[in-house]
């Protein structure tokens, strides 16, 4: 539960504040972190005071004292030295290194906790009762965020990059739910909707920086913002959907919600046979991936202009008149006019259903 890393530099500093050498040993008398050579020595004694039924006793030239979790012994601090200012620093260590403990179990009981939240693995009244023991406010504005990096296994710096990017409040909350990303449950408590979702493209746009930094490519998606703990599983699969979705329609964004996915998070949702099936009805003499660079520059333009032609033909530098006979073109090989609103729509939808076909071919 905790590392021999953070138990080291624990018995480190309380040794350099009270000049008294320490050892913290498993039950086993395996020695987890010393500032003193020979600690090894103490294995069988160590093992016999396990056994013993008090909780502290004097070595030849030692003290020991024993640490539970609950009633399993977990820990065994040897303070060397068998005065009263020994025993003094070895009670300090018993009680530094025992709030340490249960620091880290409720850590840890958190985060799995929120894994089995974000999975909807848990029942409602599980969801109260495990919340209200763990501190956990029910009725918490929140939002789910998604980070997917470039490197496949997710270590503590990535979490703590992802923590401290952009400022991790107190109620935030970031864990790894599989090797592929990491996820931070964002407290948004009573900030207004436009205030908060301004907020949390901030926070993305944190993140993808501090990543950047470092020449690691990051991706972030987020969900819509829930107001209970129970629905905090709706956010993250949102935030999973915009993550997919945006890969397909948005692959040179770096931040995508889900509330901008439109008829993408639709068209997302299609088999592949009813997409073949509408792009070979729609389309029978010339599918839309077929046309070259400058028919479809000249499509996409045009659908970003909103169907007007002045601006289109200005944008791209041609004449009005050439545009004209573009789209007269088009019209001749596909069957649709794309002046006209209707039309129109039906191009832009098969051109995202041939994107997405594509792309789930890959």
């Amino acid at each position: 539960m905790i590392s021999n890393q953070i138990l080291q530099k624990t018995v480190d500093d309380l040794s350099a504040i009270v000049h008294t050498d320490f050892a913290v040993t498993a039950s086993d008398g395996e020695v987890l972190a010393t500032t003193f050579d020979g600690a090894n020595a103490y294995e069988d004694r160590v093992k016999e005071f396990a056994n013993a039924a008090s909780e502290e006793e004097v070595f030849e030239d030692a003290r020991a004292y024993k640490i539970f979790d609950e009633s399993q012994l977990e820990f065994v601090v040897i303070a060397k030295g068998t005065d009263e200012s020994s025993d003094t620093a070895g009670r300090i260590a018993t009680l530094q290194v025992g709030e340490l403990m249960v620091a880290y179990k409720e850590r840890f009981d958190k985060d799995n906790f929120i894994k089995n939240l974000l999975l909807d693995n848990l029942l409602l009244v599980d969801i109260y009762n495990r919340a209200k023991k763990l501190h956990l406010e029910i009725e918490r504005r929140r939002v789910v965020l998604i980070v997917e990096t470039n490197t496949p296994k997710k270590d503590g710096n990535e979490l703590d990059k992802v923590k401290f990017s952009c400022g991790k409040g107190d109620r935030d909350f970031v864990t790894a739910v599989d090797e592929g990303s990491i996820i931070m449950v964002k407290d948004i408590g009573d900030v207004e909707d436009e205030e908060a979702y301004a907020l949390i493209e901030k926070t993305a746009q944190g993140i993808v920086e501090a990543f950047s930094k470092e020449n690691d490519t990051v991706r972030v998606s987020y969900g819509t913002i829930v107001p209970e703990l129970r629905e905090v599983s709706r956010s993250y699969k949102e935030a999973a959907m915009a993550l997919d979705v945006g890969k397909i329609f948005f692959a040179e964004h770096h931040v995508i919600a889900y509330s901008v996915l439109g008829i993408g998070r639709l068209i997302y949702q299609l088999p592949i046979p009813l997409c073949k099936m509408f792009i070979k009805e729609i389309f029978e003499k010339q599918p839309p991936d077929e046309f070259d660079e400058e028919t479809l520059v000249t499509i996409n333009k045009f659908f970003e202009n909103s169907l007007n032609v002045s601006e289109t033909s200005r944008q791209l530098y041609i004449h009005r008149n050439t545009l004209v006979y573009r789209l007269d073109k088009i019209q001749k090989s596909t069957g649709l006019d794309l002046r006209v609103f209707e039309d129109a729509i039906t191009f832009k939808i098969a051109l995202m259903v041939v994107e997405y076909m594509k792309y789930m071919e890959i």
